[in-house]
């Protein structure tokens, strides 16, 4: 609460519905979290989150009505619909493969782990965890590392994920790190598959222009610039998929957001997606957006996977393509020459 007249209005809103008012958090200065230009700083980046926490911690227990609000956080199995064991059951981890002749088989003749590594430092950070779950209730292994901070490539991985977060706030170290530059580059072109949204892709583009107008190069296998502006470009998007991607197939509908200042120096010229947003005007504009190229999806739309579990199976089903098929036919060799 900002102040008594704030809660005031909260309380004459409520009382209608007949809600209960269970606790009052009033404004605390002592656990500020600063922010910049999409929001607030990311937890990874803040020196004195365990403080606020313990703080946030310590006013929680003199600010709510515990005796009420603790029976209403019980968990109700399976939610009153189907739970994330039902949803899945529809769904298998793709370990087997079709070969030229068409005759399904197991390119291993055992189950093996698909390692999916995945992104995650400070420039790196925004993901659903509901997302990250899907992958690993299907039976993939989430290896996580930072492309800005790592000078090893991820191990016998079979795919990439690359979530959003600030890639333009570490462009200069992420462009210096070139050694996982080229790593990441490598394994894309040899074919791995890779997910990236919104951070993700301007990581992969040729080069990111920070607010400055600093140039920094990027992966380099999305043939355009991110760069920084003034523009916010924000708000729900339902799309169409205009063709197959490594997770989606033509005439596909998926809904997703979007939230970033940048944009591409050049759009794809056949793009995953078409989707509609509101002008200057308020008028309806059709976007094209989103770039398939070797076996990367890549988009500023952030997609939350719980209403279409296919998306991480497609993923998965092309990582073991990959790694069945990949390696210029010799599936036993590791990823140790990306580096």
């Amino acid at each position: 609460m900002a102040s008594d007249r704030h809660l005031e209005l909260l309380q004459d809103a409520l009382e209608p519905l007949n809600l209960p008012v269970l606790g009052v958090l009033r404004r605390d200065e002592a656990v500020t979290i600063p922010d910049r230009h999409l929001g607030l700083v990311p937890a990874e980046e803040l020196a004195n989150l365990d403080a606020a926490i313990d703080k946030l911690a310590d006013l929680a227990a003199v600010s709510f009505d515990w005796e009420q609000l603790l029976p209403l956080l019980a968990t109700i199995p399976n939610g009153g619909g189907e739970g994330s064991e039902q949803l899945l059951g529809r769904y298998s981890l793709p370990y087997i493969i079709k070969t030229q002749k068409d005759v399904v088989v197991n390119c291993l003749g055992e189950k093996f782990s698909v390692r999916i590594a995945v992104a995650r430092d400070r420039a790196f950070n925004f993901y659903y965890q509901d997302n990250l779950d899907l992958l690993s209730d299907l039976g993939a292994e989430l290896v996580f590392w930072s492309p800005l901070d790592d000078a090893v490539f991820p191990d016998s991985v079979r795919g990439l994920y690359f979530g959003g977060g600030f890639p333009e706030v570490f462009a200069k170290e992420l462009s210096g790190n070139v050694a996982i530059r080229d790593a990441v580059r490598n394994a894309i072109v040899a074919g791995m598959p890779v997910y990236a949204e919104c951070g993700g892709l301007m990581y992969l583009c040729d080069s990111i222009v920070d607010f400055e107008g600093n140039s920094w190069q990027g992966v380099g296998v999305l043939p355009a610039a991110a760069v920084m502006g003034k523009r916010l470009t924000l708000g729900y998007r339902e799309a169409v998929v205009a063709r197959d991607s490594s997770v989606l197939a033509q005439g596909d509908e998926v809904w997703g957001h979007e939230f970033h200042r940048s944009h591409l120096s050049i759009e794809p010229i056949d793009p995953v997606y078409r989707s509609w947003r509101y002008g200057k005007r308020g008028e309806v504009e059709a976007v094209g957006e989103g770039w398939g190229i070797y076996r990367v999806h890549a988009a500023y739309l952030h997609l939350h996977w719980g209403a279409r579990p296919d998306i991480p199976m497609r993923f998965l089903q092309q990582c073991v393509d990959f790694y069945c098929n990949g390696f210029g036919g010799d599936r036993g060799r590791e990823l140790d020459f990306f580096i």
